[in-house]
């Protein structure tokens, strides 16, 4: 699939891995409309040309298929989706505080998977709309897990369950959207240098950096979106979750 003259959603488009894709697709001559939650949206700074960025909590009905009419309703077809939001509290099980709360693993689940599906469910009917090309296909749909779904640490159990679930929505989602000519493929990253890991001190994220296999670094989220886009490109990715780690396995700690 081409990446001009295209239309895309992002979500988590305001920073993080959601602005990188965005910029990165708008590079490539896609145009982008990025979804994020209003705060953030009225936080971001130099919006890269190309990029819309649109009010949109992910996990309201309302406020993502208004989003995603307003992408679908410009120029250019609705061709891809890229799932970026999400959250990564943490909290153990059992801890000196008592047992784990279930108003944030609610939380974790409602923001890291089912708004992962609502989206995916609502651009999914907004791609199959469109004409197909010659192969027949008409769009890709991009989500994003975590390793954490496969090896988590301690503290982790609400983003873990959270990420496995978007990871095994994937062969089921593309086997589902297969008559509509849409692929789906997850992306698991590693550790990641976004905003998120700001706040951790050096020690920590060279602590963090040593622990991958190689290269003994963290990731960057420009990498990240360049395998979206290679995803995108690549028309014979589906159904597949892919991992971006350096060869990193999870310790418990």
């Amino acid at each position: 699939m081409q990446l001009t003259r295209i239309a895309a959603v992002v979500t988590g488009a305001a920073s993080g891995l959601g602005a990188a894709t965005a910029e990165h697709l708008a590079r490539q001559g896609t145009t982008v409309y990025g979804l994020d939650l209003e705060k953030a949206v009225a936080a971001a700074q130099a919006v890269p040309d190309g990029v819309t960025l649109v009010a949109a909590d992910v996990t309201d009905e309302t406020s993502v298929s208004e989003a995603v009419a307003r992408a679908a309703g410009g120029p250019e077809p609705l061709r891809l989706a890229v799932n970026c939001a999400g959250i990564a509290p943490s909290a153990r099980i059992l801890s000196r505080k008592g047992p784990h709360d279930l108003g944030l693993f609610r939380a974790v689940l409602e923001v890291n998977l089912l708004g992962t599906f609502n989206v995916m469910r609502v651009v999914a009917e907004r791609i199959a709309a469109t004409e197909p090309d010659e192969h027949g296909q008409r769009g890709v749909i991009v989500n994003t897990t975590s390793i954490a779904a496969f090896e988590a640490q301690v503290g982790q159990i609400a983003y873990a369950a959270s990420k496995a679930g978007v990871a095994g929505m994937t062969i089921t989602a593309a086997r589902d959207l297969a008559q509509y000519g849409i692929r789906v493929v997850t992306v698991a990253p590693g550790i990641v240098d976004t905003p998120m890991m700001a706040g951790f001190s050096d020690d920590v994220r060279a602590g963090l950096a040593a622990s991958v296999t190689f290269p003994q670094r963290l990731a960057e989220p420009s990498e990240y979106a360049r395998l979206v886009a290679m995803v995108a490109e690549h028309d014979y990715l589906n159904g597949e979750t892919i991992r971006m780690d350096g060869a990193l396995r999870m310790t418990a700690r």
